[in-house]
């Protein structure tokens, strides 16, 4: 399985966070990781296309929210917190108690 570039924690960019976020399916994905740790893509993707839910995780990856790890045939994401936290402190926390409200 191929792999999206995973910047490193000093490489993410605001406005590509800010533009990951933007879509309430990827703001959905975060929280989600937020609050559960490591999940699969087929947990996470609910109803929705296989193609688009790709593209949604390639959007975050790149962004440098997540990162993803092949286990077998399953691919887990887990939340960048520490990467995000260290390069913007309090963005995510703030996203999240916004996003909870």
């Amino acid at each position: 399985m191929r792999h999206a570039r995973l910047p490193a924690s000093e490489e993410i960019a605001i406005e590509d966070v800010f533009h990951a976020l933007s879509d309430p399916f990827r703001l959905e994905i975060v929280c989600r990781l937020a609050a559960e740790g490591e999940a699969s893509c087929q947990a996470l993707e609910g109803d929705r296309p296989k193609s688009s839910v790709s593209h949604h995780f390639r959007v975050l990856r790149e962004a440098g929210l997540i990162r993803t790890r092949n286990e077998g045939a399953t691919r887990m994401n887990a939340l960048r917190r520490e990467d995000i936290e260290r390069r913007f402190p309090g963005l995510l926390s703030c996203v999240l108690s916004a996003r909870a409200d």
